[in-house]
Parts: structure tokens; C-alpha cells; sequence
């Protein structure tokens, strides 16, 4: 059952009706913009493992830019956002490689002592889980976000 108290996002209202006549608030739209694609070699400078973060994060801006942009309208303010989520996505890639490389238990001068990366990735994790939800990248946090705009010569039906 859903929570009374809990406010549904504007396009589930109109789309099962708004009995009540209230205004519809659709938040705040940004305007559209074609986003750059970050230089990842100054991000991730060197040559070591800093290469495969290079590419992972490459990796995954072109994964989610092109659906961000129909789902959620990103726009250039979003552009640091976005930059910050898939540099989390790459150290969370770094961060598992080295646990499998090295362990989860490493031998240090007191003895045996946990990896610090795994530390780092619990950090990593609840950051990219903000990010998520900001960024509508998960099926509960779509069902959030409003659509945008997008210009094109619909009618504007939800139900089309």
C-alpha cells in the first residue's frame, strides 16, 4: 500500500489523475546542454593504474550521458556531478582489482591488518549511492525524477 504522507512525483499525478485539482509543481528544469566529456588524463594522471581508471570512467560517462540526457535532462550545471560519479565508478574499480590482487587481510609491521582500500571502498560506495539517486540511476530514484521537455511535436499525453 502506498504511504499517504508521501508526496507522488508530478507525472504520477497526472498520469492516475489529480481528483483534488491541486497545482502540479514539475520542480525545476535546467535548459538542455550537449556535455563535454571529461579529459581523464588530467583527472587520472600517470601511467600505471590510473589507465584503467582513465578508461573506466570514459567508459561509463558514455554509458550513462546519452540516457541521462532523455530521462532526466542534465544540463551543463550537472556537469561536475556527473564527473564526480564516474570518477567513483573508476576508484570503485581500482579499489576491488587491488582487493583481489592483494587481499582483504595484509601483513603489515604489527601483523595482520585489514587492506585500507577496504575502508576506502565502503566511502566510495555510499558516495556513488548518493550520486545514484541524485542522478535518477536506479528504478526507485527514476520513478522520482521528471522528465524533460524535450521540444520534440508531442502532444504532451503521458499516455502515449
Amino acid at each position: 500500500m502506498a504511504d499517504p504522507m508521501r508526496k507522488k512525483p508530478p507525472l504520477a499525478v497526472v498520469r492516475e489523475g489529480n481528483p483534488g485539482k491541486r497545482p502540479v509543481n514539475p520542480g525545476v528544469v535546467t535548459p538542455p546542454a550537449e556535455l563535454e566529456e571529461p579529459d581523464w588524463k588530467q583527472v587520472f594522471p600517470g601511467t600505471g593504474s590510473e589507465l584503467r581508471c582513465r578508461k573506466v570512467a570514459s567508459e561509463e560517462w558514455q554509458r550513462v550521458i546519452p540516457v541521462l540526457k532523455y530521462t532526466a535532462g542534465i544540463g551543463a550545471v550537472d556537469t561536475q556531478t556527473l564527473k564526480d560519479y564516474c570518477i567513483c565508478v573508476a576508484r570503485i574499480d581500482q579499489g576491488e582489482r587491488s582487493l583481489s590482487r592483494d587481499g582483504v587481510l595484509m601483513l603489515g609491521e604489527r601483523g595482520w591488518q585489514k587492506n585500507g582500500w577496504t575502508t576506502v571502498l565502503g566511502q566510495y560506495r555510499s558516495q556513488l549511492a548518493r550520486y545514484i539517486g541524485e542522478l535518477g540511476l536506479s528504478p526507485s530514484a527514476r520513478g522520482r525524477i521528471q522528465p524533460p521537455e524535450n521540444g520534440s511535436d508531442d502532444d504532451g499525453d503521458v499516455f502515449d
